[in-house]
């Protein structure tokens, strides 16, 4: 029922609160997932078919198996489960799927706020947003013509997140690369975010690839949405992007929340020759892998975003990879990555900065955040257990990260 709460091992599924607990503590997990393992929870006296899950769980909006595998996959994960052990939600073959471990059941009485059951798509909860079909996704252009998407989504004060590479308005909400950001930065506000000129949404054939032309691109999706004054996220190198803008203009970035960013780009930061060479050869490597869709290249390419991922994290995320972009614009985006430079122009920065980074990033080292927080007046720099680039859904620095930003939003 609605308000129940599931118990399996140390795990608690709490409809009332509409939250999934490990240990007592909220694992944060997409929405569709959480509805995904309520039903199977609540069937699991019987296999459920894959029929009957599209149709209770997204009713009538058209969507492919796809979508369903990915809400599985990003369940499974969510519960310390995978598709090659299958201890909790188990694959049926032909059949469909059933919840296979032991469950109890606490009865609630009747509670306050909104409640959700499996099909309910609108409306926001406690836990997060209902996904891609609450958000509303408009177009701008840019001076030289480029389409630039952008999308909002949430209620309450608003937080813009910069573009970076790898993003697609629209799929980010059923791939457990990024459904966990969405609904983990849009809870309790407004959560603007757009898809850079080159990838997702946005044009793909574009007149100009810069730095400056991705500066400009934010400007203008503020100008189109009517921002005054909002505190700002940039990741990977959208942070660079982010201390560009918020140097630019300091009259309306009130925080700057930077994550996994750096202010030197790898061929710019290259101290010797050794360095320089590994850096040239990165982008030779990607310039092939990328040209050719060379499978090994993808694979080791999203290992150095996840290598804490699961298999099926490392395989959703290639395949996102060649649905985001083109695989010249591929190439153009890790060129410009290399010369971005916003050393110079960093303790410019007015703002309260926030710096979050894994510990042990494999893609961006841990000197650029401390670089940053160098260069920044009135920084600080909080340090997450990861190894991860971005961050997964599962891992303890998840919950620290949200943690961080709420704590930082409302000081």
């Amino acid at each position: 029922m609605a308000g129940d709460t599931y118990s399996f091992g140390e795990y608690e599924l709490d409809m009332a609160r509409y939250q999934l607990r490990r240990a007592g503590e909220p694992v944060h997990v997409e929405p569709r997932a959480l509805d995904l393992l309520h039903y199977l929870i609540e069937h699991r006296d019987r296999v459920v078919s894959k029929n009957e899950l599209l149709d209770r769980i997204w009713g009538d909006r058209f969507v492919s198996e796809a979508a369903l595998t990915t809400g599985l996959r990003t369940a499974r994960l969510a519960i310390g489960d995978t598709m090659r052990q299958q201890r909790l939600i188990r694959t049926v073959h032909r059949r469909g799927y059933q919840f296979a471990a032991p469950v109890t059941v606490a009865r609630s009485g009747q509670a306050t706020g909104s409640r959700r059951g499996p099909g309910d798509r609108t409306g926001a909860t406690a836990a997060g947003l209902s996904g891609a079909d609450q958000q509303i996704v408009r177009f701008c252009r840019a001076d030289d013509g480029t389409r630039i998407a952008y999308a909002t989504v949430g209620s309450g004060p608003p937080l813009l997140k910069a573009a970076n590479w790898m993003t697609h308005l629209d799929l980010e909400w059923t791939t457990p690369v990024w459904s966990h950001w969405l609904n983990g930065l849009a809870r309790n506000r407004q959560l603007v975010r757009y898809d850079e000129r080159g990838c997702g949404l946005s044009d793909w054939e574009v007149p100009s690839f810069s730095f400056d032309d991705w500066v400009d691109d934010l400007e203008t999706v503020v100008e189109a949405l009517g921002l005054d004054r909002f505190p700002l996220l940039g990741v990977s190198q959208g942070g660079a992007v982010a201390v560009a803008y918020a140097v630019r203009r300091p009259e309306r970035v009130s925080r700057l929340i930077l994550a996994g960013a750096y202010a030197r780009g790898r061929q710019v930061r290259a101290r010797n020759q050794a360095e320089r060479d590994e850096a040239a050869l990165d982008l030779d490597l990607a310039r092939v892998g990328w040209a050719h869709q060379d499978p090994s290249f993808l694979g080791v390419f999203a290992a150095q975003f996840l290598p804490e991922g699961t298999p099926e994290e490392l395989e959703e995320f290639t395949g996102f990879q060649r649905r985001t972009t083109s695989p010249a614009n591929a190439v153009r985006f890790l060129e410009e990555f290399a010369k971005i430079d916003v050393s110079a122009i960093a303790h410019r920065v007015q703002c309260p900065t926030l710096i979050l980074h894994s510990r042990d990033d494999v893609r961006v080292p841990l000197s650029q955040a401390s670089e940053l927080a160098t260069l920044i007046p009135d920084s600080q720099l909080v340090l997450l257990d990861s190894r991860n680039h971005l961050l997964t859904a599962a891992e303890p620095a998840w919950a620290e990260f949200l943690s961080q930003i709420d704590t930082f939003l409302v000081a």
